[in-house]
């Protein structure tokens, strides 16, 4: 059997707010480059907080982005979003919004406004995959994705579940379009639980400790809010819930080209974020209320 074996079990960075709504850990690229977890370039994890009640819902402003996806996971909390197509809605726990940023888009996020009178746990995922030189210029788009869409998999033994947004699980196919390979899903095992998971031996594969503690291949064990990164040098691993657990996992193929980053624009050349800075400075993303 091929191993997929644990590079390195990373415990959060301290935090930082992302406007006033968001308080989040990023691993990527502060602790994991984008070169290594390519395709995706940002993670920012926002582990379980409790936010007081208010009449003014908090958030982020008006802001561009250009060259990339956004795919935010709700698992606590509600967030409302809008852009500059005019399209927008509601992020419901256990949902997913692929969001394709791509040539440019202006949006806003903020916590939903009756959440926010009421206050409570938000807990959520925001992830930057990266696409291709030939896809960045493409339309933008969103992708909304229901949890009641996503594929679930009754593992055996009354392990769990688990719940495939893109790529694949044991056949079954998750709703979301990518524009490169991409393995995204969340396995929700109970105590004791167990699951195997392979991938291909290239792909730069990670998993986040959502919810309790687990075991990776037997050995390396993982606690509430753990990034663990897995070498490339096989395809098969397996997990065992210690407690009742949530991982969510990602595998995706990295995108081999040079990547020029600079604030919300993610392009292959420091030209092209010049140009982005540009259209952006004068209208092309289009409008949007702040």
């Amino acid at each position: 059997m091929n191993i997929k074996n644990v590079e390195s079990v990373i415990k959060p960075p301290h935090y930082h707010f992302v406007g006033d709504g968001f308080r989040v850990h990023n691993f990527i690229p502060a602790v994991v480059s984008m070169e290594r977890m390519s395709p995706v370039i940002l993670l920012d994890y926002g582990a379980k907080f409790y936010f007081s009640p208010t009449d003014k819902p908090r958030g982020v402003g008006v802001h561009p982005h250009r060259g990339f996806e956004t795919v935010t996971i709700a698992y606590k909390g509600k967030v409302e979003h809008h852009d500059s197509t005019g399209a927008g809605g509601i992020i419901e726990e256990g949902d997913v919004q692929w969001m394709t940023a791509a040539s440019g888009i202006l949006h806003k996020e903020f916590h939903e406004k009756e959440w926010a009178k009421k206050g409570g746990d938000l807990q959520m995922v925001q992830l930057w995959v990266n696409l291709p030189a030939k896809d960045k210029m493409s339309a933008p788009k969103y992708q909304p994705i229901t949890n009641s869409m996503m594929p679930k998999f009754l593992l055996q033994g009354n392990s769990g579940t688990v719940e495939i947004i893109s790529g694949s699980y044991n056949s079954l196919q998750g709703p979301a379009h990518t524009f490169t390979p991409i393995n995204l899903m969340n396995a929700k095992l109970n105590k004791n639980g167990k699951a195997e998971f392979s991938f291909p031996v290239s792909n730069n594969t990670f998993l986040l400790v959502i919810e309790g503690e687990i075991k990776v291949n037997q050995s390396t064990v993982a606690t509430e809010n753990d990034f663990v990164l897995m070498k490339n040098d096989g395809e098969i691993f397996n997990l065992e819930a210690i407690n009742d657990s949530v991982i969510l996992i990602l595998s995706g193929e990295p995108i081999n080209e040079p990547i020029a980053s600079h604030g919300p624009f993610v392009m292959n050349t420091r030209e092209e974020i010049v140009q982005a800075y540009n259209d952006f400075s004068s209208g092309k993303f289009g409008y949007l209320e702040d």
